[in-house]
Formats: C-alpha cells, structure tokens, sequence
C-alpha cells in the first residue's frame, strides 16, 4: 500500500492505539494490498475520551465496559454497582487504555 496513504491513516488514527502497537499497525497496512484500502478507511474504532465521558458518567453500571464490547465485566459491574465503586474508580484511570486495546484487536480481527 502507497506510504504516503498509509502515514495519513496513521496521523488521524493514531489516537485510537497504545503508542507501543503502532509501529505494528503501520507495518501491517504497509503490506496489505490496494484492494484493502477501502477496508481500512470504513473501519469504525472506539474512541477513548468517549469511553472516559461514558465512565464517569456511568461506570458505576457497567455501561463504559459494555460500550467498548467488554460485557463480561460489564455484567459484573452492573450486579455489584462497580463493585462497590472500586471497579469503578480503577476504570477511571484503566478504561481509556483498554478501550486502545479493544480497538488494536478489533484491527488485528480484520486484518490478521
């Protein structure tokens, strides 16, 4: 793929990643094929100042875990009121590094 279109994808989407998977994003869209590029634009990632609005707002009930696909943790927050506000509190400082993660898996699904 064109070097140039890649590294645009990278500026604008670079906020969605942990700074340690970039690296392998852009290799991998460096090796995909022109025919992937439309792939590539449409894909949809969870953006994490959303998931920490969201947190705050209503981590209490799960509802950031469920947002970012995590619905394990989501029920789990959900039947015990963040439970008991810790888990809460904990994702406050976690759920915008996870929401990172879930985005990195939902482009390695893709691609990989």
């Amino acid at each position: 793929m064109d070097a140039q279109k890649v590294d645009t994808f990278m500026m604008i989407n670079a906020k969605y990643f942990e700074s340690h998977h970039l690296n392998a994003v852009r290799e991998k869209l460096l090796t995909l094929d022109d025919s992937k590029w439309g792939l590539v634009v449409t894909m949809q990632f969870k953006d994490p100042s959303d998931s920490l609005i969201v947190s705050l707002l209503g981590g209490q009930l799960g509802i950031d875990r469920f947002m970012i696909g995590d619905t394990g943790m989501g029920i789990g927050k959900l039947l015990t009121c963040g439970g008991f506000m810790i888990w809460t509190i904990i994702d406050w400082f976690m759920i915008m590094g996870a929401t990172r993660e879930k985005n990195m898996e939902t482009f390695q699904n893709t691609f990989y």
